[in-house]
């Protein structure tokens, strides 16, 4: 339900916490056997500001996001480091587009389902 009409998820674990990354494969695994085939997958390895202390190795994560088809950044919500790249997911685009590997070099539009007017009031009510 939480994903249901979804058309990016970006998956979080942290880099410190090899439980978190197991986890995030779970849910990995549930998107890609519930949500749209058309969504749009991220992992993120967050706590990248803590690198000295690593549990989960970037390749090793690099490697699954790969083999998964996922778009993989490590971030750090700390320091802002790739905080904002991560929400710039490209769109994927129906099978079989051709030289893109299915995905598309514009960005998907979080806001694209609801429109709406600054001009006009909210939810039908007068000023």
């Amino acid at each position: 339900m939480y994903y249901r009409g979804a058309q990016a998820a970006i998956v979080v674990y942290d880099i410190t916490n090899t439980d978190t990354f197991t986890r995030a494969k779970n849910w990995v695994k549930e998107l890609q056997r519930q949500a749209s085939p058309n969504i749009v997958i991220a992992l993120a390895g967050n706590k990248a500001d803590l690198a000295n202390k690593r549990a989960v190795d970037f390749q090793e994560a690099q490697t699954y996001a790969d083999d998964n088809s996922l778009l993989f950044m490590e971030t750090s919500a700390k320091t802002a480091m790739n905080v904002n790249e991560i929400f710039m997911l490209p769109k994927n685009e129906p099978q079989g587009a051709a030289g893109t590997g299915g995905r598309a070099r514009g960005g998907v539009d979080l806001q694209e389902a609801a429109p709406q007017s600054r001009s006009s009031p909210c939810c039908g009510g007068g000023n």
